[in-house]
């Protein structure tokens, strides 16, 4: 049992919704980034999403690509992302942690080795975007293996001939995207959203957790209701890339997690 699954159990056994945030590693610089990441947990944070900065971020709205950007131009790399992990795991062996990003960077350091990194360094999932269920053979197969949740992405266009292939080796959660379209883009709405989940949720045990397009307390509340809980990104990222202080962030991201939380 990973992090991931322990933590869910724990949420379904108190009746309560799940809160997962998402930051990018090293934005705006990799000091800031993980004193933001080691603060999450007491926010109300239940999953941390670590995003890896990339140079082709095709699932990414503009606030995640600036931030990836921020991040890059500041020399962050997969190694960096994985020491941040490391470090916030000598204070917190618990909270679960999830890198999200492309392939290319993994496929780069060669996936071996960088699931043996990872996994020494305290990660617990992986949500890799450009990666469909036909090529699970390269990195989804590998990673379960190493006692990794190689988490799957649903999209309203996932109908249900493809769903089941996208849930066949999915593990931790699914990650259900709320709009057609990038990161930020729109906002999510619970009425289009519930029967989504109820359809996802009919063929698999897993949890289900909504993200794109839930930006305050208030959606995250109504989302939260209608699914397993919900993933805020692009909002936390656009609160750091206004210059707020460490603080500051926690404090907004604190308001939506008991928005989630009121579920």
């Amino acid at each position: 049992m990973t992090r991931i699954d322990a933590r869910f159990a724990d949420l379904k056994a108190a009746g309560r919704k799940a809160f997962v945030s998402y930051v990018m590693a090293g934005d705006p610089d990799m000091e800031t980034s993980l004193a933001v990441m080691k603060g999450l947990p007491a926010a109300g944070v239940d999953v941390i999403e670590l995003g890896v900065p990339f140079t082709d971020p095709m699932a990414d709205g503009p606030t995640i690509q600036l931030a990836g950007q921020r991040a890059l131009a500041g020399g962050m790399t997969l190694r960096k992302a994985l020491d941040m992990v490391a470090e916030f795991r000598k204070d917190d062996d618990v909270t679960p942690i999830v890198l999200m990003g492309y392939y290319n960077p993994i496929y780069s350091r060669g996936v071996a080795r960088f699931l043996q990194e990872a996994k020494a360094a305290g990660v617990d999932g992986l949500i890799v975007v450009d990666l469909p269920p036909e090529e699970d053979e390269e990195l989804c197969l590998p990673a379960n293996a190493a006692g990794l949740n190689f988490i799957r992405l649903a999209t309203p266009t996932t109908d249900d001939a493809r769903l089941p292939k996208v849930l066949r080796n999915t593990s931790g959660f699914v990650y259900y995207v709320s709009i057609t379209g990038i990161t930020g883009a729109a906002a999510a709405e619970a009425a289009e959203v519930g029967p989504e989940v109820a359809r996802i949720k009919a063929q698999t045990d897993l949890p289900v957790i909504v993200g794109f397009g839930i930006r305050t307390p208030e959606t995250a509340e109504t989302i939260a209701r209608v699914a397993d809980g919900c993933v805020v990104g692009s909002a936390i990222v656009g609160e750091i890339a206004k210059g707020r202080d460490v603080a500051g962030v926690l404090e907004f991201v604190r308001g939506l997690a008991e928005g989630a939380h009121r579920a």
